[in-house]
């Protein structure tokens, strides 16, 4: 499309104009503009970035094209820069656009619940017949799903498209881009019920999405659900239901195991499930609904259902062999995925060398070019090297770099060692039929099955909370000390680094000399060093805690034989009693500091001792106006503006008049508000998990455990799930004192915990050797495992050991 049709579609004027470029990529993050004459950027003024402020930065990289909301600095001539109103709605009437030029079917899924597992598991199904336009990940918010329809095109056959709202009135500007003829409503519950009235409200805005359409799916089980639907002013020209009851379209019975019986009004037929749980089920019978009524045989759902595989929803990375680290995305390859799974790979940089192993892009077309397209991602990515798998690159061999490796199957692939790969990030992107996961399997570094799972959208959504309680000019330091509380320290120091923190704070040299190694440039404060590192603080650039006369003496004396400056954080002590110059000090300290030219006071500090507990509020009031008396004054004597800072994470939301030049960040970013004032906002950024190693039978009598401390006093059934004290799951868990989450149940653990292994009671659950079990996440919580270890949540996620492989997502 022509930017000058574009233009016909919004309501807009051109600040500036240049040459009338096509348009193939509408985009609103900066860091992932590509295409720097046939993208489009769209500069959004949002909740926590300003697209605006990234302007500058795209021009000077070369970037032709820009729709604004406000007047903008001096920029070149002959670049297009188009004014709106609103450029999520210019962004949604240009998708509406382009979608209104399908004549096919496009199918839009909404609900409170399971969306994208939905639109997942039937573009999987579906694409055994059918080349499928779908949202990638979960794009379903008002600017996700215009991008998602972008690319529909006459090359398919079917778009599937979710949406998503969490507040009234969202919901028609959606209908008017995704335009659906057939539609499937999940369910309807208590997600982002506090912007609603009432249920009955919610439901409502979502069910105008499907006003109109020619078909609609959906489970008849819900009264609320009939009742809404039944009272549509528009209603769908036919609606087809599914159910466990006999008013169904299609009726569903439980039956032994994982079987279920089905019936509809021309025939009955059975098929197997890969679970009971009832989520699953829910789910998947969305898809046989819709399947079925669209034209495909028992059989047939069947071979998709057994095909289907696990819907990975966010983008992992694992630790790999040889130092390496591995972006798992397999089982699902097109080109909007391989796009998302790029720009996440270009984010990491742990190392220079990025390496791309692709398959095949199946039910692709036209397919030159898709293959072009992807040749432009290899290049613009600056991937180092291509390893491609499947015959269809091969017949387009010519379009990529002469280094591209080419092999015609996985198990080509997989017949050459792995040696090859160290030292670098690799990203294994591939559709399902290549069987991606030997490769991923190949190169993951063996670590048992016990896995702690970081989420890094939640991390990022939890610095830009804590980043709307700060004022403009206030200055971020993130303590990643402890592996950042558990967390992995130089895989969440590079996501903070991505966003631009500030400052970085480690408790000792060792934590902050693997920062630097792992390629981290940020300034890093250290909390506690000793003579011993003075070394590595100048060699890596660390700047220091300085917090006695003894100290400071030895510092400086180092530094003044490097000739280098020593920048130093001067701890004055408030009240903690831990470590820092007493007030009565900081007048000797002044006179000191005047006699060394080469010490710079980088920053003066304090710690509060209890800013999470009210009671002791007018405590830490004295602290931080000691402090502020104290630190001005050191500041006026030395003639100096330094950085002042004092508040932690519950600081920040209790003391906000105080935030000086500077805050410091530390559990709060983990999803953890110790005050709990916050805690709604947050999310929950870990989740430690682990796997049922054997499940058995155990007669009334007997005992379970060391110490026969598991008395049986019935016939239980219990599983032995592959986590113990030595991975950081405390022995205080046993007895029934701790409880897991198996299958959304609770399951109570049963005698001793074991250094490696722990028993449960799984006698009401169904289960099967190789489920997972949440040892805590959602649910339970950090903060659940505390109160029953009656310790603080710190202790819970610094406990996590070493040994427990770290995977990292994103969507």
């Amino acid at each position: 499309m022509k930017l000058s049709q574009i233009f016909e579609l919004i309501d807009g004027e051109y600040l500036s104009i240049g040459i009338d470029h096509d348009i193939a990529h509408l985009m609103t993050d900066s860091r992932k503009a590509f295409d720097l004459e046939s993208g489009l950027f769209f500069a959004i003024d949002g909740l926590h970035h300003d697209g605006h402020s990234f302007i500058p930065e795209l021009i000077k990289a070369g970037f032709q094209n820009f729709v604004v909301e406000r007047e903008i600095e001096a920029f070149p001539e002959k670049i297009n820069i188009i004014k709106v109103a609103s450029s999520v709605r210019a962004l949604q009437a240009i998708a509406a656009a382009k979608r209104a030029k399908f004549n096919k079917h496009v199918v839009a899924i909404t609900g409170s619940n399971g969306k994208t597992i939905i639109k997942e598991w039937l573009a999987q199904m579906l694409s055994e017949k059918q080349n499928i336009c779908k949202s990638p990940k979960s794009f379903n918010s008002q600017i996700g799903v215009p991008l998602s329809v972008w690319p529909l095109s006459d090359a398919h056959d079917l778009g599937i498209f979710e949406t998503g709202i969490s507040e009234p009135g969202e919901m028609t500007s959606l209908k008017g881009v995704i335009q659906p003829t057939h539609g499937i409503l999940t369910n309807i519950g208590s997600a982002h019920e506090q912007y609603f009235t009432s249920i009955e409200q919610k439901l409502d805005e979502k069910l105008i999405l499907f006003e109109g359409i020619h078909q609609l799916y959906y489970r008849n089980d819900n009264p609320l659900i009939n009742e809404g639907i039944g009272q549509m002013k528009k209603p769908p020209k036919h609606k087809t239901s599914w159910g466990f009851n006999s008013e169904a379209d299609l009726q569903v019975e439980k039956r032994e195991g994982s079987f279920f019986i089905l019936k509809s009004k021309t025939e009955t037929f059975t098929l197997k499930l890969h679970s009971v749980n009832e989520t699953y089920v829910e789910n998947i019978m969305h898809c046989i609904c819709f399947a079925y009524f669209n034209g495909w045989s028992p059989s047939e759902i069947q071979k998709g259902i057994d095909a289907l595989r696990p819907i990975k929803m966010r983008l992992e990375l694992k630790k790999g062999i040889n130092q390496t680290y591995i972006i798992d995305d397999t089982y699902n390859n097109d080109l909007a995925g391989l796009e998302i799974a790029l720009d996440f790979l270009s984010q990491q940089k742990h190392y220079p060398q990025k390496s791309l192993i692709l398959s095949d892009i199946p039910q692709s077309a036209p397919k030159e070019s898709t293959y072009a397209r992807v040749a432009e991602l290899v290049q613009e990515k600056d991937i180092t090297q291509l390893y491609a798998i499947g015959s269809e690159l091969a017949d387009f061999k010519s379009l990529f770099p002469p280094s591209t490796k080419f092999y015609p199957t996985t198990e080509d692939f997989l017949q050459h060692s792995t040696d090859s790969f160290e030292k670098e990030v690799v990203l294994i992107k591939g559709a399902r039929s290549f069987g991606f996961e030997q490769i991923a399997k190949q190169l993951t570094e063996r670590i048992h099955r016990t896995v702690l799972e970081i989420d890094l959208d939640a991390v990022t959504h939890n610095l830009n909370v804590y980043r709307q309680q700060l004022k403009a000019e206030t200055k971020l330091l993130i303590m990643v000390k402890a592996l950042a509380y558990g967390s992995g320290g130089s895989e969440i120091a590079h996501l903070l680094q991505f966003h631009k923190v500030d400052y970085l704070g480690v408790a000792y040299v060792d934590e902050a000399v693997q920062l630097r190694k792992a390629g981290i440039n940020l300034p890093i404060m250290v909390i506690n060093p000793s003579e011993e590192d003075l070394p590595n603080l100048v060699t890596y650039n660390i700047e220091p805690e300085i917090y006695s006369f003894a100290q400071l003496k030895v510092f400086s004396e180092f530094y003044m034989k490097k000739g280098i400056e020593l920048k130093g954080h001067f701890t004055i002590n408030t009240g903690m009693n831990r470590l820092g110059f007493d007030p009565e000090d900081l007048e000797a300290l002044v006179n000191e500091i005047k006699h060394l030219p080469h010490v710079k006071v980088q920053s003066l500090y304090t710690h509060l001792a209890a800013s999470d507990e009210a009671e002791h509020n007018n405590f830490s009031l004295q602290q931080l106006q000691t402090f502020k008396a104290y630190a001005e004054k050191v500041e006026q004597q030395l003639g100096i503006k330094t950085i002042k800072h004092a508040l932690n994470s519950a600081g920040i939301v209790a003391y906000s008049e105080y935030q000086f030049d500077m805050v410091r960040l530390g559990i709060g970013l983990y999803g953890i508000e110790p005050s709990g004032k916050l805690q709604h906002e947050l999310k929950s950024i870990s989740t430690l998990k682990t796997v049922i190693s054997q499940i058995r039978n155990v007669k009334k009598g007997e005992t379970i455990g060391y110490g026969r401390k598991g008395k049986v006093t019935k016939n239980m059934r219990i599983a032995t799930i592959a986590i113990g004290y030595a991975d950081g799951f405390s022995r205080i868990f046993s007895n029934g004192n701790g409880e897991v989450m198996l299958n959304g149940q609770m399951a109570k653990v049963i005698g001793n915990v074991c250094m490696d292994m722990t028993m449960i009671d799984i006698s009401n659950i169904e289960a099967e050797e190789g489920d997972t079990v949440i040892i805590f996440g959602e649910k339970p919580t950090i903060s659940d495992l505390a109160k029953k270890a009656k310790t603080i949540p710190y202790e819970i996620l610094t406990n996590v050991s070493d040994r427990v492989k770290r995977v990292y997502f994103a969507e």
